[in-house]
């Protein structure tokens, strides 16, 4: 999550715009810039890790972590120790093969010297190269982090030697690389400092985010053992991650807070040898399948990888799975009687009601669609998955028919209450996309740009109506909710399509639902959830939070959802008020007006506690307000955090609570 960002806006005379970007006439040779080495991506480092945020700082420890998961798919690379040192570096150390340490003949230096500071260089290039699969395509992971960084130190022990470079000011080396001993061990040891000039806005590392990330890694590798350990507190803080029987324990492990039908989870691998073009050698793809139907009325539990990547739009490998799912599934029910032969087939969407799967494959050559590769193009992929599961599935059903039987029982539960609901969704569906027919209850903004179109959504009419004064009607929509919204988690279909105030949001937002959400369509660019600062609040936030996540990812990932934070404490002091967010900024607040112990300050319990000017001032004024955007790096991890918290089982939510309990500050009892 980060805070949201200001800008000042100065208005200037755009009469003479068209002249004044006309280029001066005289083009020549001169006017061409080469940005030599790693200039470029100094110069544009969004084309390389797409953010220079937090996410952004996180990824450069991916593409140093990646190499090593590379060799590990290799077959070279068994320990990755992962190091968060003092000063936020961070260091990757592997025992695979090491960066080989020759001259590479079209640079002149070490391959070494050549991969960390020359883009497009590495041994992943498909055929004659040093790897078969990797999740790096155009070899600039390691040249990036090296160009975004500080300083950058990288030791090689391989050939019996061992050698060590370090580059300096945005990847320059200091000196060529040079063997500084003899050494029997392998692999390689690399340590950065990120540069706090081009990641202005943090430089500091978040234990969590690597740690679910480093989890994720040793899932998708089974017996690759990884390392994490932080040493900037007092003493250090280590989780080891090892996972034998990989995707299959990571099903488990997103399920461990729901009750599955069948406690084992099904798995299934293959491989094929495919010939793409005529003459061409084959590529070897395999892929493996791990699956769990649970009580859970979810059908968006299908993770999706390819070469160790998250496809978060899936692909061709999902739809190879979707299509198995439909086949199998509706053959067995009607084979075994348990559905008619003149009735319907189950749709895909029942067939993945509770379930929960990983669906990984190893490719020679991805094809990805966009830039972002999170949608696998390759259709071959399709088939090969549709083979290995379809096999597997109806081989463990006609092993296992008990458990068939109570697969298909969950899903004709899941087709039965989809038909009930048709007619609610398809009702709210048509709202949501006519604007004729908005809420009563929203208070809609003039404007139509949804780039600065705002939707609070505010708990209680009393603090809409504060809202709904002080806003600014150009671009501030309010809606306000009538007390806490259906617990999606907990609740069929039928029962969310047919509740007002989630009918009220869907055709609000304006791009539908689910499947059929599209969010080029959302009327508002920030969705605001605006609630009270105590349990009641906090409760009504999550119960929205579930909703937007499970029927409106995209919002999710898009970063268009937010959370307002409204001040805590309000202090008057000489005829001016002053506003305090935390206990820590209350104490410094007195500090600074110089206040005597005893006086007199405000706590609020609630939204509606403020008029129309406080809550414009201290929590919807753009050029003062506070707000929190949200943002889900893992999906996996969001979805088993979500069934903790709001899914029928209630150890995992006394855990959670028990484990969390020593960060509570402000609790409203």
């Amino acid at each position: 999550m980060a805070e949201e960002d200001k800008f000042t806006y100065k208005e200037v005379d755009v009469s003479n715009e068209k002249e004044l970007e006309k280029a001066d006439a005289n083009y020549s040779a001169e006017n061409i810039q080469v940005l030599e080495g790693l200039q470029a991506v100094r110069k544009r480092p969004g084309m390389y890790i797409a953010t220079t945020a937090s996410a952004g700082l996180h990824h450069l420890v991916w593409e140093i972590v990646d190499n090593s998961i590379d060799e590990a798919l290799a077959g070279y690379c068994k320990n990755i120790e992962v190091t968060i040192n003092p000063g936020d570096s961070v260091t990757v150390q592997d025992d695979g093969r090491g960066v080989p340490v020759d001259i590479v003949g079209k640079t002149g230096v070490s391959a070494v010297e050549t991969v960390y500071t020359v883009l497009h260089a590495g041994g992943k290039f498909g055929e004659g190269g040093g790897y078969k699969v990797s999740g790096g395509l155009h070899g600039v992971g390691a040249s990036v982090v090296n160009a975004l960084s500080v300083w950058m130190d990288v030791t090689v022990c391989r050939d019996g030697g061992e050698f060590y470079i370090r580059f300096e000011n945005g990847g320059h080396p200091v000196s060529h690389l040079a063997r500084i001993g003899d050494s029997d061990k392998h692999g390689t040891r690399v340590t950065f400092q990120p540069d706090p000039t081009i990641f202005t806005e943090t430089t500091v590392y978040d234990f969590d985010t690597i740690k679910n990330h480093m989890r994720q890694m040793a899932f998708l590798n089974k017996g690759i053992r990884i390392t994490l350990t932080d040493n900037r507190g007092e003493a250090p803080v280590t989780e080891t991650f090892y996972y034998e029987g990989g995707i299959k324990e990571y099903v488990k492990y997103i399920n461990s807070n729901k009750l599955p039908v069948d406690p084992e989870v099904m798995y299934f691998e293959g491989a094929e040898d495919v010939v793409l073009n005529e003459g061409a050698a084959p590529m070897r793809i395999y892929a493996e399948i791990a699956l769990q139907w649970t009580d859970s009325y979810s059908n968006d539990g299908v993770y999706s990888f390819c070469n160790n990547i998250s496809t978060k739009e899936g692909g061709t490998h999902v739809d190879g799975l979707n299509l198995a799912l439909n086949r199998v599934i509706n053959a067995y029910a009607k084979e075994k009687k348990y559905r008619k032969e003149d009735q319907a087939n189950f749709a895909t969407d029942d067939c993945r009601e509770g379930l929960t799967a990983v669906v990984s494959v190893k490719h020679p050559n991805p094809q990805y669609e966009g830039q972002t590769k999170t949608k696998l193009g390759n259709s071959e992929v399709r088939k090969i998955v549709s083979s290995i599961a379809g096999e597997g599935l109806r081989r463990f059903f006609d092993e296992n028919p008990a458990i068939a039987k109570a697969v298909i029982d969950k899903i004709d539960q899941a087709s039965r209450a989809r038909e009930a609901a048709r007619a609610a969704r398809e009702k709210v569906r048509k709202n949501s996309l006519d604007i004729t027919t908005l809420p009563g209850k929203l208070a809609d903004c003039s404007s139509r740009d949804p780039e600065v179109c705002e939707l609070y959504i505010v708990e209680g009419n009393s603090a809409g109506g504060s809202a709904k004064n002080g806003r600014d009607r150009e671009t501030q929509a309010i809606l306000p909710l009538r007390g806490k919204i259906l617990n999606v988690e907990k609740a069929r279909e039928d029962r969310i399509w047919a509740n007002a105030e989630i009918g009220n949001m869907i055709t609000a937002i304006g791009a539908g639902v689910r499947d059929n959400f599209d969010v080029t369509k959302i009327r508002y660019h920030k969705i605001v959830i605006m609630t009270d600062a105590d349990v009641d609040g906090d409760h009504i936030r999550i119960l929205l939070l579930t909703f937007f996540y499970r029927f409106m990812r995209p919002l999710v990932d898009g970063g268009y959802v937010y959370i307002a934070q409204p001040p805590l404490y309000k202090i008057d002091f000489k005829g001016s008020p002053y506003y305090a967010y935390n206990d820590a900024q209350l104490e410094r607040l007195k500090k600074d007006l110089n206040l005597k112990d005893g006086y007199p300050f405000q706590r609020y319990k609630g939204l509606g506690e403020m008029d129309a000017e406080q809550l414009w001032e201290t929590t919807m004024d753009p050029k003062a307000r506070k707000m929190i955007r949200i943002t889900v790096e893992d999906a996996a991890e969001a979805d088993a955090l979500f069934t903790a918290l709001m899914g029928d089982e209630v150890e995992p939510r006394r855990k959670y609570i028990s484990e969390n309990a020593k960060f509570v500050k402000n609790l409203d009892i």
